[in-house]
């Protein structure tokens, strides 16, 4: 049969995939959904073609049809290793890492040596927080690749996720003994130095990194974390962002990073010039969702506009949606911002934020079902820890924890990101620590963590239905905060139950509400206001249980000595 000249001209299916794959690496992600989508519907077995529409959308930001892309492609090839990888990628960056983790076991056996497999499982489990689990897998990767420096590599990342930084350090340095010179693991082994206290050594790997890529946006924000951490001095840590080459200078995301630091020295103003100029630079969804975050605090409906131009760009990413939500809130729509946060509820239930946004819009609503959500009585709880063995009081075991917990405290500021300010924070997580006395405080806080689960009753809310008899810790930082220090309002998006321990604390807190914790106000502007609803007097011993998403901060104090704590995030297990 002779095909008429039309007919012999039309692209294959498989010419028209490479066509889609060439259109992706040249960044022409529009035009390479349009080849895929007409695509998968003449030819809907091609499993590739699926797998790249997986690809496509997830650089989009269409999460929902990125993972439907997966999955179809895993219909038609239940073993398709890149299909596999991609939609545990997926399910990370979407708060769902235990799936990701889940789709990826079955395919990686005690026997199983394929690095590309062992790789993706290692780092699904970083996602999901099973470090131990994760270095056990890439230690089996390196061990079966032993001249593979990507597989010391990935190992030194897991090593510094569960602080054993020495061990962290050496996977680095073999990765470059076999061969790598990568920027990222010049930033592993920075992160590797910098946890150990090694931080001349830190700055100096931080600068390899730099070197090797002057636009390591990743690596100019560490090293200027770093700096402001280790000194406090805000001039030092910004001529991080000055001095690469003008062509660096003007990256967008070089500029997002001066932002966050901007910000967390209390410069809303410069950091939102600092996105201005980034967004100059590149019309960017996530740049547009952090400038909705920042503007919000100075100008609502500048907020408005970044949040819904960010939707325009990416309509179906997760945290846009939470800033398009965030800003209908400062603007006074709340009820705009209550089916946003409705739709964000249905897409992960577990996010404490999500949760505490549509509170905030049924307060401002007057919905009774923010009472219900933000029951104080029946959902924070004040008690004293218990006493350790080997302690023969509780007064002197504070003493001694309290001992402990100074020696940590070794920066002179408060890190990027979080919520105190005027104060400082521990870099490693406590639950990780072998020193017997704050191993002891996990014992300590046993008996009133379990006692505060079975007093929270039974119910259909998003607290009480998730309600196990035993649980896990989900993170254990200590903070102490000096004269003027505080906590700015807010919420642990990935707990369930979060706390405040109280070790040692100025005599302001008896003053009026000095230091006290409390409860209600939202960390975000509305419109209009809402206050703090409940206080909580803090007490040497006292430990504060209460929801993640429960809106939670603590008013300043003028004192000489410092406010103590211990804080951690409890999931049910």
């Amino acid at each position: 049969m002779t095909l008429s000249p039309l007919r012999a001209t039309l692209p294959s299916p498989m010419e028209r995939l490479q066509r889609a794959s060439d259109l992706m690496r040249a960044g022409q992600r529009p035009e390479a959904i349009d080849i895929l989508h007409a695509l998968v519907a003449s030819s809907p077995t091609l499993t590739q073609a699926h797998r790249l529409m997986g690809v496509a959308l997830m650089e989009t930001g269409d999460t929902t049809g990125a993972e439907r892309a997966f999955r179809a492609a895993l219909t038609l090839e239940p073993g398709m290793k890149p299909a596999l990888i991609g939609l545990s990628e997926l399910l990370g960056q979407t708060d769902r890492p235990a799936e990701g983790v889940a789709l990826l076991k079955p395919h990686v056996r005690d026997t199983t040596t394929d690095l590309v497999l062992l790789s993706a499982l290692g780092a699904a489990l970083q996602v999901a927080g099973q470090f131990e689990e994760a270095v056990a897998v890439l230690r089996r990767a390196a061990a079966a690749w032993p001249a593979s420096a990507v597989a010391e590599h990935n190992l030194a990342g897991a090593l510094n996720d569960l602080q054993s930084f020495t061990d962290g350090e050496a996977a680095a340095r073999r990765a470059f003994v076999k061969g790598i010179d990568a920027p990222e693991s010049w930033l592993v082994l920075a992160q590797a130095l910098a946890g150990q206290g090694r931080t001349d050594e830190a700055r100096r790997a931080y600068l390899e990194a730099i070197n090797r890529r002057p636009e390591y946006s990743g690596a100019m924000g560490a090293l200027a974390r770093l700096i402001w951490m280790e000194t406090g001095d805000a001039l030092s840590a910004l001529e991080v962002f000055e001095r690469p080459s003008d062509a660096a200078r003007r990256n967008p995301w070089i500029l997002s990073e001066k932002a966050k630091l901007l910000e967390t020295m209390g410069d809303r103003p410069a950091a939102y010039d600092a996105l201005r100029a980034a967004l100059a630079l590149a019309d960017d969804a996530l740049l547009h969702q952090y400038a909705t975050q920042i503007a919000a605090n100075i100008d609502p409906d500048r907020a408005r506009f970044h949040a819904e131009r960010a939707f325009a760009l990416k309509p179906n990413n997760y945290g846009v949606i939470a800033a398009l939500c965030q800003a209908n809130l400062a603007v006074g729509r709340p009820d705009v911002a209550d089916g946003l946060a409705a739709q964000l509820c249905r897409r992960n239930p577990l996010d404490q934020y999500a949760l505490a946004l549509q509170a905030t819009a049924w307060r401002m609503l007057g919905d009774a079902r923010h009472a219900e959500r933000y029951d104080y009585d029946a959902f924070v709880s004040r008690s004293i820890i218990d006493t350790p063995e080997g302690w023969s009081s509780l007064d002197t075991y504070l003493s001694d924890l309290g001992a402990a917990l100074g020696g940590l405290h070794t920066d002179k500021a408060h890190p990027v990101g979080q919520s105190l300010r005027y104060g400082t924070q521990t870099r490693l997580d406590l639950t990780l620590s072998q020193d017997p006395v704050i191993k002891g405080f996990f014992e300590a806080i046993d008996g009133p963590i379990r006692r505060h689960i079975a007093g929270l009753g039974a119910g259909s809310d998003p607290l009480r239905a998730r309600k196990r008899v035993n649980y896990a810790f989900n993170g254990a930082w200590s903070v102490r905060l000096r004269s003027s220090g505080f906590h700015v309002n807010h919420v642990h998006p990935k707990g369930w139950l979060s706390s405040a321990c109280h070790i040692s604390l100025p005599k302001a807190v008896d003053h009026g509400q000095e230091g006290w914790l409390s409860f209600g106000e939202p960390g975000i502007p509305t419109e209009p206001r809402l206050a703090a609803e409940h206080f909580v007097k803090p007490a040497p011993g006292v430990l504060v249980l209460f929801p993640s998403y429960m809106w939670h901060g603590t008013t300043p104090f003028t004192d000489d000595a410092a406010r103590l704590t211990i804080a951690f995030d409890v999931v049910p297990a």
